[in-house]
C-alpha cells in the first residue's frame, strides 16, 4: 500500500489512479504487495543454468551468491548509503548480471554504459549522473581508471572481489537435485521499499540536444517484463540467444531480465558475429545440451545475417533447406526492433527461415509499449497493438483520436487525414511502464507529459485495419513540403525495394520555396551498378522514383555514401547527417 500511497502523490500518476475504482485500486496494491526482486527469483530455479558465456555456464545459485558477495562490497564503498549512483561498464557475460543485481541488493541505481562510446561520452554520463563508483572488469580497467581518477572516484574490478562460479561448455552440467546454499543479503529493504525505489538511469541517444537520463523505477522495470513476458509467452524452458549492447532498454530488459525473470537460459555472446550467431540458432557444434529457441535484433542485425548467409549456406541446396527447417521447426520467436524494419528485409528472412519477424515498438521512457502478435497475422511495417497493461492514444492538433489499451482500441473523434487511411497523429501513451523523470531535469520531464499525465513520445503514428505503423519522429520524419505532410520512413520503405539500394536514410532539407526538400543519403549495392557513374546513377533514381512515389515524395537530393552512419542499435541521427552529409547543400 506504501507504493499506491505514493503513486497518488506523483502529478504524471495521480490523474490517472484517481480514475480507478476503489475495487481496482486494491487489486493493483495486492498484486504490487506479491511482487519480489528478480535477484530473489533465483531461488525457485537455483540449479537452473541462468547464463551461458565465453566461460561456460552459470546457474542462479551461482550469480546470486557472487552478487551478494559484491553487494557487501559496494555496501562498504558508500557508507552503508543507498539510492547513490553505481556505474557499470562490464562484457556482456555473466559479470554484467552479478554487477546489476549487486547494485540493486546494495538499495543502489545503476547506470549501464558502453564500452564503445569515446571518452568524452562516457565522462559526461558519469558526472551527469553523479556516479559514486564504477564496477568494470580487467577487460575494460583501461577505459575506466582515467574516467575514475579525472572524477577522483572508486572503481571495483569484479576480479578483485568475487570468483564466478561456472562449468565450461560441453562439460557435466549441473545436476537439478544437487543442493546449493543460497547467501543472505542482509538487508533490511521490504519488497514495498524494493518496487517504489529507482532502479536504473539509461541515457537517450542525445538526437534532440545532450542526452538525458531517463530515471526509471524497480516498479517500471517490473511492468516492462511482465507485459513481454505475458504477450510473448516467456517460460522457463526458453533459451535466447542475446548479442545487444548492454545499455540500452532492448539488451537489458528485452533480452536479458526477461529471461532471468522466468527462471529461463541467456546465451551471451561477447558481440555481435554474424558467424556466431548462425552457429547457435543452427546448433552447428552442437554439444550443449540445448538448443537457442528465440533470438532479438535489430534490423542492421538482420542485414548482416543475411549477407552471411549468401556468403556460406545459399549456394548449397541442402543447406538452404536445412536452415530453414531448423529455424522454422526449433525457433519459436525472432524479434527486431530499435529501428524501422524495411519490407524487403522482412520478407528476404522469411524466404530464408519460415520465419515473420515481430517487429515491436518501444523507446528508453517507456520500455514497449506495441507489439505485433505472438500467434497472428504479423504485418510488414506496422507494430500491432498495444501491450497488456500500456495505455495508447493517438492525438492531432490536440484532439484525441482514439485512445485504448490491449483488450480495447476506441474511436473517440473521427477527424482523418484526406490523403491517408485510418487515423494519423502523435503517439502518446501512459501506464506503469512509463519512466519516473528525466535525471534532474524537471523542466524536461514536464515538457513531455501531458496536462492530464500522458508521455508524449515524439512519434507520429497511422492506425489502420486495427494496427498501428510508426511514421516517424514527429520533428524530423515527417517532411513538411508544398503543403504535403511526407513520411521519410514511407520514402525510406519504397525506395528500398529498388536492388540497386543498400542502405538509405531521408530527411527534410530546409527551402525557402517548398518549406523543405526531400533528401536522401543513399548506400549503393555494387553488383548491380558495376562502373557506373553517380552522376547517372542519382538521375536513374530519381526517374525509378517517380514510377513508385506521389510526385511530392520524391527525393530531390541524393547523396551517394559508402554507409549511412548509424549507433549501435541501428539509428540512424538525423539531426547530424543534416549538419555534416548534407553540409555541402545547406551551404548553397
Amino acid at each position: 500500500m506504501v507504493l499506491c500511497r505514493k503513486l497518488l502523490s506523483r502529478p504524471f500518476y495521480s490523474c490517472c489512479i484517481r480514475q480507478l475504482s476503489s475495487e481496482a485500486f486494491k487489486n493493483i496494491c495486492k498484486n504490487e504487495s506479491s511482487l519480489a526482486p528478480i535477484y530473489r527469483l533465483a531461488s525457485q530455479w537455483p540449479n537452473n543454468i541462468a547464463i551461458v558465456d565465453k566461460f561456460g555456464e552459470h546457474t542462479y545459485s551461482s550469480i546470486f551468491n557472487s552478487s551478494v558477495t559484491l553487494s557487501k562490497i559496494i555496501e562498504k564503498s558508500l557508507h552503508g548509503e543507498i539510492q547513490e549512483r553505481v556505474a557499470i561498464l562490464c562484457p556482456n557475460d555473466a559479470s554484467y548480471v552479478v554487477a546489476q543485481w549487486a547494485s540493486w541488493m546494495s538499495g543502489q541505481i545503476i547506470v549501464p554504459l558502453s564500452p564503445l562510446h569515446p571518452a568524452a561520452m562516457l565522462e559526461y554520463f558519469i558526472s551527469d549522473s553523479d556516479a559514486k563508483v564504477i564496477l568494470t572488469t580487467a577487460q575494460f580497467e583501461d577505459i575506466v581508471r582515467p574516467l575514475a581518477e579525472k572524477f577522483n572516484q572508486k572503481y571495483l574490478l569484479l576480479e578483485d572481489h568475487i570468483t564466478m562460479n561456472f562449468k565450461p561448455l560441453g562439460k557435466t552440467s549441473f545436476e537439478e537435485n544437487d543442493k546449493v546454499e543460497m547467501l543472505n543479503t542482509d538487508n533490511n529493504i521490504s519488497d514495498e521499499q524494493f518496487f517504489d525505489s529507482n532502479a536504473m538511469i539509461i541515457y537517450t541517444s542525445g538526437s534532440t540536444g545532450s542526452p538525458k537520463g531517463v530515471l526509471l523505477t524497480h516498479h517500471n522495470l517490473n511492468a516492462q517484463i511482465n507485459c513481454l513476458k505475458t504477450a510473448w509467452n516467456w517460460t522457463n524452458k526458453d533459451v535466447i540467444l542475446h548479442a545487444l549492447p548492454l545499455n540500452h532498454i532492448h539488451g537489458i530488459v528485452n533480452a536479458l531480465m526477461c529471461p532471468l525473470h522466468s527462471g529461463a537460459r541467456c546465451v551471451m555472446l561477447p558481440k555481435f558475429n554474424a558467424t556466431d550467431v548462425w552457429t547457435w540458432l543452427l546448433a552447428i557444434e552442437q554439444y550443449y545440451g540445448y538448443r537457442v529457441n528465440m533470438f532479438m535484433g535489430v534490423p542492421t542485425m538482420y542485414v548482416k545475417l543475411i549477407e552471411n548467409y549468401e556468403k556460406m549456406f545459399e549456394k548449397n541446396d541442402r543447406m538452404v533447406e536445412y536452415v530453414k527447417a531448423v529455424c522454422s521447426q526449433k525457433i519459436r520467436l525472432m524479434v527486431s526492433g530499435s529501428a524501422p524494419l524495411p519490407n524487403t528485409l522482412f520478407s528476404r528472412w522469411e524466404q530464408i527461415t519460415g520465419h515473420k519477424l515481430l517487429e515491436r515498438y518501444g523507446m528508453s521512457e517507456i520500455g514497449m509499449a506495441l507489439s505485433n502478435p505472438l500467434d497472428g497475422e504479423r504485418k510488414p511495417g506496422f507494430v500491432g497493438q498495444p501491450l497488456p497493461g500500456v495505455n495508447v492514444r493517438i492525438v492531432k492538433d490536440d484532439i484525441i483520436l482514439l485512445e485504448g489499451d490491449s483488450k480495447n482500441i476506441k474511436i473517440v473523434n473521427s477527424v482523418k487525414h484526406d490523403t491517408i487511411d485510418g487515423y494519423s497523429g502523435d503517439l502518446q501513451i501512459n501506464g506503469n511502464n512509463v519512466f519516473k523523470e528525466y535525471w534532474r531535469k524537471p523542466e524536461s520531464t514536464k515538457k513531455e507529459f501531458t496536462e492530464d499525465g500522458w508521455f508524449k513520445t515524439g512519434d507520429s503514428v497511422n492506425y489502420v485495419d486495427g494496427s498501428f505503423k510508426i511514421l516517424g519522429r514527429t520533428s524530423i520524419d515527417i517532411i513538411k513540403t508544398g503543403g504535403y505532410k511526407v513520411s521519410a520512413l514511407f520514402v525510406e520503405t519504397i525506395m528500398l525495394q529498388n536492388k540497386m539500394i543498400k542502405d538509405i536514410a531521408v530527411v527534410g532539407l530546409p527551402d525557402s520555396t517548398w518549406g523543405q526538400r526531400i533528401g536522401a543519403l543513399i548506400v549503393i549495392d555494387e553488383q548491380h551498378t558495376i562502373n557506373v557513374e553517380h552522376k547517372k546513377l542519382k538521375k536513374d533514381l530519381k526517374c525509378w522514383a517517380e514510377t513508385v512515389l506521389p510526385p511530392y515524395s520524391i527525393p530531390t537530393v541524393i547523396n551517394i555514401v559508402e554507409e549511412v552512419p548509424r549507433n549501435a542499435l541501428g539509428k540512424v541521427d538525423k539531426k547530424s547527417l543534416l549538419k555534416n552529409s548534407f553540409l555541402k547543400y545547406l551551404e548553397t
